[in-house]
């Protein structure tokens, strides 16, 4: 188990008002420290109850990636699991899109920077789906 922030000293960092703002809240909300996940391969939700997904990029400030992942709504309800660590691939196959909406975090402590994007289900019919340069990839990440 690894936990989604560093510690406790991540704050907002340029922080903006967005349209998602609560989808956001929520989301920094539950997964804050010393809250611990690791990605739920038996009990994945199904794609159609899910409404939204998060990606959570961590790096050092200024340096590499250390990692990428990406939580989901929890369909079933459970208020303390509230979101559900997913894999890219389980994303990408339930046909989901970044949006450009996502907010910055930083921990001063840890030299960390975090950013959460928001990710939403592609409106367009699968049976015409087409790569695109907006989904997850990291073959394709620029």
């Amino acid at each position: 188990m690894t936990s989604i922030f560093c510690c406790s000293s991540t704050k907002p960092y340029k922080a903006a008002r967005l349209s998602h703002e609560t989808k956001f809240n929520d989301f920094i909300t539950w997964a804050a420290y010393p809250r611990e996940t690791t990605e739920t391969i038996d009990a994945l939700p199904s794609s159609d109850k899910v409404p939204y997904a998060m990606q959570l990029v961590k790096q050092i400030n200024y340096g590499p990636l250390e990692s990428k992942r990406y939580f989901v709504v929890n369909a079933d309800g459970d208020a303390d699991k509230a979101f559900v660590e997913v894999s890219e691939t389980w994303l990408i196959e339930a046909n989901f899109e970044k949006l450009n909406a996502y907010k910055n975090f930083r921990c001063g402590v840890h030299n960390r920077f975090f950013e959460v994007n928001f990710y939403k289900k592609d409106p367009v019919n699968a049976h015409h789906w087409r790569a695109s340069v907006a989904r997850p990839g990291g073959e394709i990440d620029l």
